[in-house]
């Protein structure tokens, strides 16, 4: 069979297909983890529990022409919103025994939500896509594209949202989460999204009251961010049954203060609970402070089907953060057990120390890190902010040490013209060392523009 060097899309169109008009997540170009703008206040700066129970931001309306057409229509027609992002990412990671995996690939996303049908149902719609401009068949393995350098478009998100009040939502099949364990992952082109059934509710602060936010459900399949196919969340573990995942948890906060808990069970095969809690002060005007304890416990259950035997690990994080005059500092520690690693199988790691490249979970590993982030706003270079971080890992099971450091560049232009557009430049390089001695490079260029 002929190699084939080069892949180029197959439809122009397929370029302004997918985005998300999520029901209860953040907006397409965010990521649970790595992928979001990086904050430059303690009081930007969040934990992996609280993307849980985020409002969503306000999608855009319907232009006001269409608006105008629709002013005697239904609120199920009248009140619909759409959204629309374009992605285009490269990708190279010169890997540990020199492999290398590269691609270029451009892509979005289109979703539409309607309007509320007597103020109580509305339904939603999301298609993303992903094709490839450069994809070499001999450096697969960047996640930009299905195995193979194949592009693809899927409907990624399809769901109907019942307002029981005015602080309870239910919705219902296709659709994405922001959970520790269960989220997005949405630093390639596409994030990840599920098929489930879930009710979530928030109540409280309002005028200094604390407010509690909580939310469960059954998550039955996953589709990968870089697939066209929903599978059962068991097999996404690795087991060959087919299991969904019971989920149930809650936050409360008040003020600078938050304290939250999930839990994730999925017969047969592993109960994650994730804590977490958060602690934001000012010092002195200007100068503000963050802390925060995160702790996952995870182990096998019923007949142990994902590995065949029993397990048990689990994971301590801390971390503290300082900002000032648009400037951020932070200093993270995690420490996996003995028992296994730790496994995220359906989202990003949530660990203060997972990063670019490397997650820093793995059996008896602990890690630290430290981080710097500028708003160069502050020195008049509108839009552009750069962070510096370093990781050092230690203690494996299996001897090896590894370092990761980490570069990003993003510029989100002032113009109101180029309103949603953000370019961003990544860089990581590791170093492993130990029996082994190795290293391996990793750089991105990530073009969003979300309208």
């Amino acid at each position: 069979m002929r190699r084939r060097q080069v892949r180029r899309p197959a439809l122009l169109g397929a370029v302004v297909l997918c985005a998300a008009a999520l029901c209860r997540t953040a907006t397409a170009q965010e990521a649970l983890a790595q992928e979001e703008p990086p904050p430059t206040s303690v009081e930007k700066s969040g934990v992996p529990i609280e993307r849980a129970y985020e409002e969503p931001p306000e999608r855009v309306a319907l232009r006001d022409v269409v608006r105008e057409w629709l002013k005697e229509a239904p609120p199920f027609l009248r009140d619909a919103k759409l959204s629309l992002y374009l992605r285009t990412y490269y990708f190279r990671r010169d890997q540990y025994g020199d492999a290398v995996s590269e691609a270029w690939a451009i892509g979005g996303g289109l979703g539409a939500k309607s309007g509320y049908l007597f103020e109580r149902f509305a339904v939603g719609a999301t298609v993303y896509t992903s094709q490839p401009l450069y994809a070499p068949d001999e450096r697969d393995g960047t996640l930009l594209l299905e195995p193979g350098q194949e592009g693809y478009t899927v409907l990624g998100q399809l769901y109907g949202e019942f307002r029981i009040t005015d602080g309870i939502l239910v919705d219902l099949y296709r659709q994405a989460y922001n959970t520790p364990y269960i989220n997005r992952n949405d630093n390639r082109m596409t994030p990840n999204t599920f098929e489930g059934y879930s009710i979530t509710g928030r109540h409280g602060g309002e005028e200094g009251e604390p407010e509690i936010s909580w939310g469960a459900g059954y998550i039955a399949k996953i589709k990968e961010r870089n697939s066209d196919e929903f599978v059962w969340m068991s097999q996404d573990a690795g087991a060959t049954v087919k299991r969904g995942v019971i989920v149930g948890g809650g936050r409360w906060t008040r003020g600078g203060t938050s304290l939250g808990l999930v839990d994730y069970y999925c017969e047969d095969i592993i109960n994650i609970l994730y804590a977490e809690g958060k602690h934001t002060f000012e010092i002195r005007e200007g100068l503000g402070a963050l802390v925060a304890a995160q702790f996952t416990h995870q182990a096998s259950t019923g007949d142990d089907l994902l590995t065949g035997s029993s397990f048990s690990t689990s994971q301590f994080g801390a971390k503290g953060e300082a900002s000032f005059g648009g400037a951020l500092v932070s200093f993270a520690f995690t420490a996996t057990g003995s028992g296994a690693a730790i496994r995220n199988p359906w989202s990003s790691c949530p660990g203060y120390t997972a990063v670019q490249v490397l997650d820093y979970n793995r059996e008896g590993e602990q890690a630290f890190l430290v981080k710097a982030v500028y708003d160069f706003s502050k020195v008049g270079l509108s839009g552009i902010t750069f962070y510096a971080l370093y990781v050092h890992g230690w203690d494996r099971e299996d001897g090896l040490d590894e370092d990761e450091v980490d570069l990003d560049l993003q510029w989100r232009p002032a113009a109101k013209s180029l309103e949603g557009l953000s370019i961003r430049i990544r860089f990581a390089h590791v170093w492993q060392r130990g029996p082994d001695d190795d290293t391996q490079q990793d750089f991105r260029v990530i073009v969003n523009w979300d309208f």
